[in-house]
């Protein structure tokens, strides 16, 4: 029996980045024998054992092949004559098929280290192309590491198998998973550059593909380009380090203008209802986790009136911070501020610019969040009466503010 560390440790720690997950394969090994020796088995699809001390993953050494469309359409073969090298072929890229052994020396049989120096991600068999969940990972990876490129000939072989309909067989929980995750990277942007450039974006994510090339009014928008607004909205949400749900609202905020009749370009009258029932769609197609629903769909649907927030007054903005549902949501409230705060800032050259009516916005509901509704409920005597004392008395702290 062999123990050999492999995977994102390796590479993570040849990059000089901190290693989380240490992943381990098992060469020369039966079931049996890990079970002898403590090991407890937690793998469906394939041996995966615990290390009975450490609790880290082993696998069993182990060759794949293909029967079917998607990622779950492979056989797997596990056996103690199955080869470090063999196991490392059925890897995704090289800097991801480099092993470790116990004292320390490395087994780099696809030239691994090489391509980490030259900063590129390639595949390290054709193999690649039966497994269509390595695009999505190989455009994560981009967001990741953000100097990396993607190999010519790795970009070809992404081409072809989304041309075979490979990515069309991917499960909608393995989609998102992959997008969450890609969301959460230092860059964002590069993993649906890539995504686009390859094709599978139009598969996965059409209602995103279609805004590159729709333009905008460059008084608003300098960068014109839909698409790239988009791009420079969610990588402005990263840098603030924001939460998943305010990059996934990022996101999808502007889908309804890839919707926009050519000819009322570049205007977009309306697109803020159009999102909303894309991204309907979207969240129904990917199975997306109700936080990042519903905060997007608030977003869609109202970040273009909190520009208006400034000219408003007292009864507009309660009716206003009433339908963001603010008094009884606010971390939501606070999430939908985020997000139209990338929005606003994700433009050529207003990265800085001033959210005066953010700020506006969440002074007043701060203004009317000092009524004591408790209290004027005592003095009423219906429901009705307490909803209209409350309301008067919210609208008259907000104009007090605005004095």
């Amino acid at each position: 029996m062999q123990i050999y560390q492999v995977g994102g440790a390796v590479r993570d720690r040849l990059l000089g980045l901190p290693v989380k997950d240490r992943d381990y394969v098992v060469v020369g090994a039966t079931p049996e024998q890990m079970l002898a020796a403590g090991y407890r088995a937690v793998g469906k699809d394939f041996p995966v054992f615990l290390h009975p001390d450490t609790q880290q993953e082993h696998a069993l050494a182990r060759t794949e092949r293909k029967t079917g469309k998607g990622y779950k359409g492979f056989s797997v073969y596990a056996a103690p004559e199955v080869t470090l090298q063999e196991d490392l072929a059925r890897r995704d890229f090289t800097i991801n098929a480099i092993a470790e052994a116990d004292d320390g020396s490395l087994i780099d049989p696809f030239h691994g280290q090489l391509d980490i120096q030259k900063k590129l991600l390639r595949h390290v068999t054709d193999a690649f192309s039966e497994d269509p969940v390595r695009i999505l990972r190989a455009a994560r990876f981009l967001a990741r590491f953000t100097e990396f490129t993607v190999a010519p000939e790795t970009m070809l072989l992404m081409r072809e198998m989304v041309a075979a309909g490979e990515v069309d067989a991917l499960v909608a929980e393995r989609v998102w998973q992959e997008i969450a995750k890609g969301l959460m990277e230092k860059q964002p942007s590069r993993m649906f550059e890539m995504l686009r450039e390859c094709g599978a974006l139009k598969v996965i994510l059409p209602e995103l593909d279609r805004l590159w090339g729709v333009p905008q009014t460059a008084t608003y928008h300098p960068e014109v380009d839909t698409g790239i607004h988009v791009m420079m909205v969610i990588d402005y949400s990263a840098k603030q380090g924001y939460s998943l749900p305010v990059r996934f609202a990022a996101l999808t905020h502007d889908l309804g203008k890839g919707t926009t009749p050519a000819d009322v370009l570049p205007r977009h009258i309306g697109h803020e209802l159009r999102s909303v029932d894309l991204i309907r769609e979207v969240v129904a197609r990917l199975r997306v986790p109700n936080d990042c629903k519903d905060l997007a769909l608030v977003v869609a649907k109202y970040h273009g009136k909190l520009h208006a927030a400034r000219q408003m007054k007292a009864s507009t903005l309660l009716q206003f911070l009433e339908e963001l549902d603010a008094f009884r949501q606010r971390m939501r409230f606070e999430d939908f501020l985020l997000a139209c705060e990338c929005d606003s800032r994700g433009r050529l050259g207003l990265e800085d610019c001033p959210l005066a009516d953010a700020e506006h916005l969440a002074m007043a509901l701060q203004a009317a969040l000092t009524v004591d509704a408790g209290a004027i409920a005592k003095q009423c005597s219906s429901p009705a009466h307490i909803k209209q004392a409350v309301a008067e008395a919210r609208i008259h702290a907000i104009q007090a503010i605005l004095r």
